[in-house]
Protein backbone atom coordinates (compact mmCIF):
# COMPACT_ATOMS: atom_id res chain seq x y z
CA UNK A 1 0.00 0.00 0.00
CA UNK A 2 1.44 3.37 -0.97
CA UNK A 3 2.37 5.98 1.58
CA UNK A 4 0.00 8.43 -0.19
CA UNK A 5 -2.97 6.06 0.28
CA UNK A 6 -2.13 5.61 3.98
CA UNK A 7 -2.01 9.38 4.46
CA UNK A 8 -5.38 9.75 2.74
CA UNK A 9 -6.97 7.07 4.93
CA UNK A 10 -5.51 8.72 8.06
CA UNK A 11 -6.92 12.06 6.97
CA UNK A 12 -10.36 10.52 6.40
CA UNK A 13 -10.29 8.99 9.92
CA UNK A 14 -9.26 12.31 11.47
CA UNK A 15 -12.02 14.18 9.65
CA UNK A 16 -14.57 11.55 10.69
CA UNK A 17 -13.44 11.89 14.33
CA UNK A 18 -13.70 15.67 14.22
CA UNK A 19 -17.17 15.47 12.70
CA UNK A 20 -18.34 13.21 15.53
CA UNK A 21 -16.59 15.23 18.23
CA UNK A 22 -18.00 18.58 17.12
CA UNK A 23 -21.44 17.48 15.96
CA UNK A 24 -23.07 18.46 19.30
CA UNK A 25 -21.70 22.01 18.85
CA UNK A 26 -23.05 22.18 15.31
CA UNK A 27 -26.42 20.90 16.51
CA UNK A 28 -26.40 23.46 19.33
CA UNK A 29 -25.71 26.30 16.89
CA UNK A 30 -28.55 25.14 14.66
CA UNK A 31 -30.97 24.63 17.56
CA UNK A 32 -30.55 27.98 19.37
CA UNK A 33 -33.82 29.18 17.84
CA UNK A 34 -36.38 29.13 19.27
CA UNK A 35 -34.45 30.69 22.16
CA UNK A 36 -35.66 30.85 25.76
CA UNK A 37 -34.16 33.55 27.97
CA UNK A 38 -34.74 34.84 31.49
CA UNK A 39 -35.38 38.58 31.47
CA UNK A 40 -34.60 41.22 34.09
CA UNK A 41 -37.69 40.49 36.18
CA UNK A 42 -37.25 36.70 36.11
CA UNK A 43 -39.73 35.91 33.34
CA UNK A 44 -38.99 32.97 31.02
CA UNK A 45 -39.50 34.23 27.48
CA UNK A 46 -39.29 32.15 24.31
CA UNK A 47 -38.32 33.99 21.11
CA UNK A 48 -39.07 31.97 17.96
CA UNK A 49 -36.45 33.43 15.60
CA UNK A 50 -33.78 36.14 15.41
CA UNK A 51 -35.58 39.48 16.00
CA UNK A 52 -35.69 41.77 12.99
CA UNK A 53 -38.65 44.05 13.83
CA UNK A 54 -38.42 45.25 17.42
CA UNK A 55 -40.60 47.56 19.52
CA UNK A 56 -38.75 49.63 22.13
CA UNK A 57 -40.99 50.59 25.03
CA UNK A 58 -38.54 53.35 25.94
CA UNK A 59 -36.36 55.12 23.40
CA UNK A 60 -33.47 55.15 25.87
CA UNK A 61 -32.93 51.46 25.21
CA UNK A 62 -31.69 52.45 21.76
CA UNK A 63 -28.53 53.51 23.64
CA UNK A 64 -28.06 50.00 25.00
CA UNK A 65 -28.54 48.44 21.55
CA UNK A 66 -26.11 50.93 20.02
CA UNK A 67 -23.34 49.67 22.30
CA UNK A 68 -23.51 46.17 20.83
CA UNK A 69 -24.93 46.62 17.31
CA UNK A 70 -23.46 48.78 14.51
CA UNK A 71 -26.90 49.70 13.14
CA UNK A 72 -29.49 49.41 15.92
CA UNK A 73 -32.05 51.46 13.99
CA UNK A 74 -32.24 48.68 11.38
CA UNK A 75 -33.79 46.47 14.08
CA UNK A 76 -36.70 48.79 14.90
CA UNK A 77 -40.34 48.35 13.91
CA UNK A 78 -41.45 51.05 16.36
CA UNK A 79 -40.23 52.90 19.42
CA UNK A 80 -41.20 55.28 22.18
CA UNK A 81 -40.66 59.00 21.76
CA UNK A 82 -39.51 59.58 25.34
CA UNK A 83 -35.80 59.93 24.52
CA UNK A 84 -36.61 62.39 21.74
CA UNK A 85 -38.87 64.38 24.07
CA UNK A 86 -36.55 64.40 27.10
CA UNK A 87 -33.15 64.62 25.38
CA UNK A 88 -33.66 65.90 21.82
CA UNK A 89 -29.92 66.47 21.42
CA UNK A 90 -29.09 62.78 21.76
CA UNK A 91 -31.96 61.95 19.41
CA UNK A 92 -30.48 64.33 16.83
CA UNK A 93 -27.08 62.64 17.11
CA UNK A 94 -28.67 59.27 16.30
CA UNK A 95 -30.69 60.82 13.49
CA UNK A 96 -27.56 62.24 11.85
CA UNK A 97 -25.94 58.80 11.84
CA UNK A 98 -29.13 56.88 10.98
CA UNK A 99 -31.55 59.11 8.99
CA UNK A 100 -34.07 56.25 8.80
CA UNK A 101 -34.77 56.81 12.50
CA UNK A 102 -37.10 59.65 11.46
CA UNK A 103 -39.32 57.07 9.72
CA UNK A 104 -39.61 54.66 12.66
CA UNK A 105 -43.21 54.81 13.96
CA UNK A 106 -43.81 56.07 17.49
CA UNK A 107 -45.73 53.66 19.68
CA UNK A 108 -46.67 56.23 22.32
CA UNK A 109 -47.04 59.94 22.97
CA UNK A 110 -43.48 60.37 24.19
CA UNK A 111 -44.30 59.81 27.84
CA UNK A 112 -43.01 56.23 27.91
CA UNK A 113 -45.77 54.48 29.88
CA UNK A 114 -48.65 55.36 27.51
CA UNK A 115 -48.18 52.70 24.83
CA UNK A 116 -50.75 52.89 22.02
CA UNK A 117 -52.35 49.52 21.35
CA UNK A 118 -53.82 50.85 18.12
CA UNK A 119 -50.37 51.75 16.77
CA UNK A 120 -48.79 48.53 17.94
CA UNK A 121 -51.49 46.56 16.12
CA UNK A 122 -50.44 48.06 12.78
CA UNK A 123 -46.76 47.11 13.20
CA UNK A 124 -45.50 43.67 12.30
CA UNK A 125 -43.16 43.26 15.27
CA UNK A 126 -41.43 40.05 16.30
CA UNK A 127 -40.17 41.25 19.72
CA UNK A 128 -40.86 44.01 22.25
CA UNK A 129 -38.30 45.30 24.75
CA UNK A 130 -39.74 47.13 27.76
CA UNK A 131 -38.04 48.80 30.72
CA UNK A 132 -38.56 47.48 34.24
CA UNK A 133 -40.35 50.67 35.31
CA UNK A 134 -42.89 50.08 32.53
CA UNK A 135 -43.43 46.48 33.55
CA UNK A 136 -44.19 47.69 37.09
CA UNK A 137 -47.20 49.77 36.01
CA UNK A 138 -50.74 48.66 35.31
CA UNK A 139 -50.54 50.10 31.80
CA UNK A 140 -47.27 48.26 31.20
CA UNK A 141 -48.67 44.94 32.36
CA UNK A 142 -51.67 45.35 30.08
CA UNK A 143 -49.37 46.18 27.16
CA UNK A 144 -47.31 43.06 27.84
CA UNK A 145 -50.43 40.89 27.97
CA UNK A 146 -51.70 42.44 24.76
CA UNK A 147 -48.44 41.99 22.89
CA UNK A 148 -48.08 38.38 23.97
CA UNK A 149 -51.70 37.65 23.04
CA UNK A 150 -50.86 38.75 19.49
CA UNK A 151 -47.79 36.50 19.36
CA UNK A 152 -45.16 39.16 20.10
CA UNK A 153 -42.76 38.02 22.85
CA UNK A 154 -41.78 40.66 25.41
CA UNK A 155 -38.52 40.91 27.34
CA UNK A 156 -37.96 43.35 30.20
CA UNK A 157 -34.57 44.99 30.73
CA UNK A 158 -33.44 47.04 33.73
CA UNK A 159 -30.84 49.80 33.66
CA UNK A 160 -32.12 51.87 36.59
CA UNK A 161 -32.73 49.54 39.53
CA UNK A 162 -29.77 47.94 41.27
CA UNK A 163 -27.76 49.11 38.28
CA UNK A 164 -24.40 47.94 39.59
CA UNK A 165 -25.64 44.36 39.59
CA UNK A 166 -28.05 44.51 36.68
CA UNK A 167 -26.29 46.47 33.96
CA UNK A 168 -23.74 43.84 32.87
CA UNK A 169 -26.35 41.06 33.04
CA UNK A 170 -28.81 43.06 30.96
CA UNK A 171 -26.19 43.77 28.32
CA UNK A 172 -25.46 40.03 28.14
CA UNK A 173 -29.21 39.38 27.79
CA UNK A 174 -29.47 41.78 24.85
CA UNK A 175 -26.33 40.32 23.31
CA UNK A 176 -27.82 36.84 23.40
CA UNK A 177 -31.20 37.89 21.99
CA UNK A 178 -29.68 39.91 19.14
CA UNK A 179 -26.85 37.47 18.39
CA UNK A 180 -24.20 39.96 19.51
CA UNK A 181 -22.85 37.96 22.43
CA UNK A 182 -19.18 38.72 21.89
CA UNK A 183 -19.77 42.48 21.78
CA UNK A 184 -22.06 42.35 24.82
CA UNK A 185 -19.57 40.27 26.80
CA UNK A 186 -16.79 42.73 25.97
CA UNK A 187 -18.87 45.62 27.27
CA UNK A 188 -20.01 43.71 30.37
CA UNK A 189 -16.40 42.88 31.28
CA UNK A 190 -15.33 46.46 30.61
CA UNK A 191 -18.04 47.59 33.04
CA UNK A 192 -17.24 44.97 35.68
CA UNK A 193 -13.50 45.65 35.67
CA UNK A 194 -13.99 49.34 36.34
CA UNK A 195 -16.59 48.70 39.00
CA UNK A 196 -14.30 46.18 40.73
CA UNK A 197 -11.54 48.80 40.90
CA UNK A 198 -13.86 51.13 42.83
CA UNK A 199 -15.07 48.43 45.19
CA UNK A 200 -11.59 47.10 45.94
CA UNK A 201 -10.06 50.46 46.78
CA UNK A 202 -12.97 51.47 49.00
CA UNK A 203 -12.83 48.11 50.78
CA UNK A 204 -9.12 48.67 51.47
CA UNK A 205 -9.69 52.05 53.12
CA UNK A 206 -10.49 52.49 56.81
CA UNK A 207 -11.60 56.11 56.32
CA UNK A 208 -15.29 56.93 55.73
CA UNK A 209 -16.38 59.03 52.80
CA UNK A 210 -18.21 62.35 53.07
CA UNK A 211 -21.90 63.11 53.65
CA UNK A 212 -23.66 63.73 50.33
CA UNK A 213 -26.84 65.39 49.10
CA UNK A 214 -27.82 64.48 45.54
CA UNK A 215 -30.69 66.61 44.23
CA UNK A 216 -32.62 65.88 41.04
CA UNK A 217 -33.58 68.85 38.84
CA UNK A 218 -32.84 71.71 41.26
CA UNK A 219 -35.23 74.65 41.20
CA UNK A 220 -34.99 78.09 42.80
CA UNK A 221 -38.42 77.86 44.45
CA UNK A 222 -38.12 74.53 46.27
CA UNK A 223 -35.75 72.29 48.19
CA UNK A 224 -35.02 69.51 47.48
CA UNK A 225 -35.95 66.34 45.59
CA UNK A 226 -33.19 64.12 46.95
CA UNK A 227 -32.12 60.77 45.52
CA UNK A 228 -32.52 57.88 47.93
CA UNK A 229 -30.28 54.81 48.01
CA UNK A 230 -31.68 53.40 44.74
CA UNK A 231 -30.79 54.26 41.16
CA UNK A 232 -27.95 56.74 41.00
CA UNK A 233 -27.98 56.79 44.79
CA UNK A 234 -26.15 53.46 44.68
CA UNK A 235 -23.08 55.26 43.41
CA UNK A 236 -22.80 57.19 46.66
CA UNK A 237 -22.75 54.01 48.73
CA UNK A 238 -20.08 52.20 46.70
CA UNK A 239 -17.62 54.98 47.45
CA UNK A 240 -18.07 54.44 51.20
CA UNK A 241 -19.88 57.78 51.50
CA UNK A 242 -23.19 58.51 53.26
CA UNK A 243 -26.31 59.70 51.46
CA UNK A 244 -28.13 62.06 53.84
CA UNK A 245 -31.44 60.78 52.42
CA UNK A 246 -30.72 57.23 53.62
CA UNK A 247 -33.25 56.24 56.27
CA UNK A 248 -35.17 59.49 55.81
CA UNK A 249 -36.69 58.85 52.37
CA UNK A 250 -37.92 55.85 50.34
CA UNK A 251 -35.41 53.97 48.19
CA UNK A 252 -36.04 56.04 45.01
CA UNK A 253 -35.94 59.31 46.96
CA UNK A 254 -38.33 62.16 47.67
CA UNK A 255 -38.67 65.69 48.98
CA UNK A 256 -36.32 66.78 51.76
CA UNK A 257 -37.04 70.17 53.30
CA UNK A 258 -34.50 72.92 53.72
CA UNK A 259 -34.34 72.54 57.48
CA UNK A 260 -33.38 68.86 57.18
CA UNK A 261 -30.70 69.65 54.58
CA UNK A 262 -29.18 72.39 56.75
CA UNK A 263 -29.26 70.13 59.81
CA UNK A 264 -27.39 67.38 57.94
CA UNK A 265 -24.94 69.95 56.48
CA UNK A 266 -23.66 67.70 53.66
CA UNK A 267 -19.98 67.83 52.68
CA UNK A 268 -20.71 67.29 48.97
CA UNK A 269 -23.62 68.45 46.81
CA UNK A 270 -24.47 66.79 43.48
CA UNK A 271 -27.24 68.05 41.18
CA UNK A 272 -28.69 66.02 38.32
CA UNK A 273 -30.53 67.39 35.32
CA UNK A 274 -30.96 67.21 31.54
CA UNK A 275 -30.11 69.43 28.55
CA UNK A 276 -31.82 72.69 27.82
CA UNK A 277 -33.51 73.42 31.13
CA UNK A 278 -36.67 71.45 30.39
CA UNK A 279 -37.11 70.32 34.00
CA UNK A 280 -34.64 72.63 35.74
CA UNK A 281 -32.57 75.74 35.14
CA UNK A 282 -29.51 73.52 35.37
CA UNK A 283 -28.56 72.26 31.89
CA UNK A 284 -26.24 69.29 31.41
CA UNK A 285 -25.89 66.29 29.11
CA UNK A 286 -25.67 65.60 25.36
CA UNK A 287 -25.10 68.68 23.26
CA UNK A 288 -24.36 70.91 26.28
CA UNK A 289 -21.06 72.81 26.51
CA UNK A 290 -18.98 72.79 29.67
CA UNK A 291 -19.50 76.56 29.98
CA UNK A 292 -23.30 76.21 29.89
CA UNK A 293 -23.26 73.38 32.43
CA UNK A 294 -20.99 75.30 34.80
CA UNK A 295 -22.91 78.58 34.52
CA UNK A 296 -26.33 77.00 35.09
CA UNK A 297 -25.08 74.88 38.00
CA UNK A 298 -23.62 77.99 39.63
CA UNK A 299 -27.01 79.68 39.32
CA UNK A 300 -28.77 76.61 40.78
CA UNK A 301 -26.84 76.74 44.06
CA UNK A 302 -27.31 80.48 44.42
CA UNK A 303 -30.05 80.24 47.04
CA UNK A 304 -29.98 80.60 50.83
CA UNK A 305 -30.29 76.94 51.77
CA UNK A 306 -27.35 75.96 49.56
CA UNK A 307 -25.18 78.88 50.60
CA UNK A 308 -25.40 77.66 54.18
CA UNK A 309 -24.09 74.11 53.70
CA UNK A 310 -20.47 72.97 53.91
CA UNK A 311 -20.51 71.55 50.37
CA UNK A 312 -21.06 74.97 48.78
CA UNK A 313 -18.86 76.88 51.25
CA UNK A 314 -15.97 74.47 50.58
CA UNK A 315 -16.45 74.27 46.83
CA UNK A 316 -17.52 70.62 46.59
CA UNK A 317 -20.37 71.12 44.11
CA UNK A 318 -20.89 68.83 41.13
CA UNK A 319 -23.44 68.14 38.42
CA UNK A 320 -24.45 65.02 36.48
CA UNK A 321 -26.68 64.07 33.54
CA UNK A 322 -29.80 62.65 35.16
CA UNK A 323 -30.42 60.04 32.46
CA UNK A 324 -27.37 58.03 33.44
CA UNK A 325 -30.03 56.16 35.43
CA UNK A 326 -31.60 54.87 32.19
CA UNK A 327 -28.62 53.70 30.14
CA UNK A 328 -25.63 51.34 30.60
CA UNK A 329 -23.25 54.30 30.35
CA UNK A 330 -23.74 54.60 34.11
CA UNK A 331 -20.24 53.19 34.72
CA UNK A 332 -19.00 56.66 33.68
CA UNK A 333 -21.19 58.15 36.43
CA UNK A 334 -19.75 55.67 38.94
CA UNK A 335 -16.25 56.88 38.13
CA UNK A 336 -17.32 60.52 38.40
CA UNK A 337 -18.70 59.82 41.89
CA UNK A 338 -15.49 58.05 42.89
CA UNK A 339 -13.30 60.94 41.78
CA UNK A 340 -15.55 63.55 43.45
CA UNK A 341 -16.22 61.81 46.75
CA UNK A 342 -12.94 59.98 47.33
CA UNK A 343 -10.23 61.85 45.41
CA UNK A 344 -7.64 60.41 47.83
CA UNK A 345 -8.47 56.86 46.66
CA UNK A 346 -9.01 57.59 42.98
CA UNK A 347 -6.45 60.12 41.71
CA UNK A 348 -6.04 58.07 38.51
CA UNK A 349 -9.73 57.50 37.73
CA UNK A 350 -10.71 59.51 34.67
CA UNK A 351 -14.36 59.26 33.56
CA UNK A 352 -13.56 61.27 30.43
CA UNK A 353 -11.07 58.61 29.36
CA UNK A 354 -13.66 55.91 30.08
CA UNK A 355 -16.29 57.65 27.94
CA UNK A 356 -13.72 58.09 25.15
CA UNK A 357 -12.97 54.37 25.27
CA UNK A 358 -16.69 53.55 25.11
CA UNK A 359 -16.98 55.80 22.07
CA UNK A 360 -13.98 54.14 20.43
CA UNK A 361 -14.75 50.50 21.21
CA UNK A 362 -18.51 50.20 21.51
CA UNK A 363 -20.67 53.16 20.50
CA UNK A 364 -22.40 53.14 17.11
CA UNK A 365 -23.01 56.86 17.77
CA UNK A 366 -20.41 58.77 19.84
CA UNK A 367 -21.64 60.38 23.05
CA UNK A 368 -20.74 64.06 22.94
CA UNK A 369 -21.46 66.88 25.36
CA UNK A 370 -20.92 67.63 29.05
CA UNK A 371 -22.29 64.75 31.10
CA UNK A 372 -20.69 65.79 34.42
CA UNK A 373 -19.25 69.02 35.77
CA UNK A 374 -17.55 70.39 38.89
CA UNK A 375 -17.64 74.00 39.98
CA UNK A 376 -14.27 75.62 40.39
CA UNK A 377 -13.32 76.20 44.00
Amino acid sequence: MSRLLLCRRSLVRVLAFLAIAFSPLVALAQAQWPMTVTDAVGRQVTIPAPPKAVLLGTGFNLVALSLIHPDPVSLLAGWSGDMKADNPEIYESYLRKFPKLADVPLIDDGSGPGLSFETILTLKADLAVLANWQADTEAGRRAMEYLESTGVPVIVVDFNNEVLKNTPDNMRLLGKVFEREEQAEDFARFYEERLARIRERVAGSSEPGPKVLMEAFPAPDRCCWAYGVGGLGEFIAITGSRNIAEGALPRPGGMMNAEAVMAENPDVYIATSSPGGKYSGFSIGPGVTAEEAETTLTESVDKPVMASIAAVRNGRVHGLWNFFNAVPLNIVAAEAFASWLRPDLFPDVDPAATLAEINRRFAAVPFEGSYWISLKK
